[in-house]
């Protein structure tokens, strides 16, 4: 079975570095900021706008089957 195909969301969220909070644009495919606690990410999405999203990037990307 071939592997996933990466989408811009996946592409944007492994260009962040690990284990911190990021905020993405609203389609998901840009990161707008990105800080060690989600104070630190929550402060910034005031000055963004309601348009975004938050999410913590993983501590490894590691491959995984099902």
């Amino acid at each position: 079975m071939p592997a996933a195909a990466e989408t811009p969301r996946l592409k944007a969220l492994k260009s962040a570095p690990l284990g911190v909070w990021v905020i993405l644009s609203e389609n998901e495919d840009t990161i707008l900021a990105a800080g060690a606690t989600f104070e630190e990410v929550s402060e910034k999405a005031e000055a963004l706008g309601d348009d975004i999203v938050i999410l913590k990037t993983p501590t490894s990307w590691t491959s995984f089957s099902v």
